[in-house]
C-alpha cells in the first residue's frame, strides 16, 4: 500500500470511529432522558381525603396512611387498607383503639409517640414504631419525623404537655406534609422548612387562636395550608378569617378547605 493510500485508510477509519462514537454518545443522552421522563412519570400523585376534624387518609402510589383514624371503622369502607397510621396523641380525637382494633391492619405499621404506645394493646406492640419527638423513621418510601406538638399559653399547658404528643412532617418523594397534631404556634412549627402542604389546627381552649395560627405560618411559608382541627363545641374558628389574614399578608401561601365536618349540621 503506497503512502496516499495509507492516509486514505487511516482517515476513513477515523471518520468512522467518530461517527460511532457521535452516535453512542446520542443514544446515551436519548436513554438518559428516558430515564428521566421514567422517573418523572413514577412519582405517584398524593391523594388527600378529610375525614373528620383531626382524621385523614393520604394516597401515595400503592401506599395508604390514615393519620389519627378514630370514628369506627365503618368510617374508613371506602379506602384501601392501611399501610402506615401515624397518631398524634392520646386523646380520643386521636388515639381510638377500638377502630384500630376494627381494621384491618394486618399489613401495617403504626408509628406513634411513646403515651400512645403505652395504650395499645399488647397485641399490636410488633406493629409500632415508637418515634420521640426529633426522631426520623422511613416505611416504605415515606419519611417521617416527628415534631414537638404542645400548648405554651398558662392555662392550656397541661392539655398537651411538651414531649408527650407528635405533629409529623411526612415526606413523600418530592413532597413535605406537615400535621400539626394539637398545638399552639410553637418555635419548633415556626422553624420548619420546605414544607409543601401544611395541616394546622386552630380551634380553643385546646389548641390556638386563629391569629396566632395564621401568623406561625406566615413565619414558616409553606406552599399551601390546610385548615383543620377548627371545630369545639360549640366553639367553632373563623376559617374564613385565617385566610384572610394569610392572603392579606402573604398571597404566595395557598390556603385550602376541605371539609373536615361532613357530617355536622353547623
Amino acid at each position: 500500500m503506497n503512502t496516499v493510500a495509507k492516509i486514505l485508510a487511516i482517515t476513513l477509519l477515523f471518520t468512522l470511529g467518530c461517527k460511532e462514537e457521535k452516535k453512542a454518545e446520542d443514544q446515551s443522552k436519548i436513554a438518559d432522558a428516558t430515564t428521566v421522563k421514567s422517573q418523572e412519570a413514577a412519582s405517584p400523585a398524593i391523594e388527600i381525603h378529610p375525614v373528620e376534624h383531626a382524621t385523614a387518609v393520604i394516597e401515595w402510589g400503592e401506599v395508604t396512611l390514615y393519620i389519627d383514624p378514630v370514628g369506627g371503622a365503618e368510617t374508613f369502607s371506602a379506602y384501601q387498607s392501611p399501610d402506615l397510621i401515624l397518631i398524634t396523641d392520646i386523646h380520643g380525637d386521636h388515639l381510638n383503639v377500638g377502630t384500630l382494633e376494627g381494621l384491618d391492619t394486618s399489613g401495617a405499621k403504626i408509628i406513634v409517640p411513646q403515651a400512645v404506645a403505652d395504650q395499645m394493646p399488647e397485641k399490636f406492640t410488633p406493629q409500632l414504631d415508637v418515634l420521640n419527638n426529633g426522631d426520623t423513621k422511613e416505611r416504605m418510601g415515606v419519611i417521617v419525623e416527628a415534631i414537638p406538638m404542645y400548648n405554651l399559653r398558662e392555662e392550656a399547658k397541661n392539655f398537651h404537655v411538651k414531649g408527650r404528643g407528635n405533629g409529623y412532617v411526612i415526606t413523600l418523594g418530592e413532597e413535605r406534609l406537615y400535621f400539626s397534631g394539637d398545638t399552639e404556634d410553637i418555635p419548633e412549627m415556626r422553624a420548619l422548612e420546605n414544607i409543601d402542604k401544611a395541616f394546622v389546627c386552630m380551634n380553643l381552649p385546646y389548641t390556638m387562636t386563629v391569629d396566632n395560627a395564621a401568623d406561625a405560618v406566615l413565619e414558616f411559608k409553606p406552599k399551601q395550608v390546610y385548615p383543620y382541627h377548627y371545630r369545639g363545641r360549640p366553639e367553632v374558628s373563623d376559617v374564613a378569617r385565617f385566610a384572610e389574614l394569610i392572603g392579606k399578608n402573604d398571597p404566595g401561601i395557598t390556603v385550602v378547605q376541605l371539609d373536615w365536618y361532613p357530617s355536622d349540621p353547623y
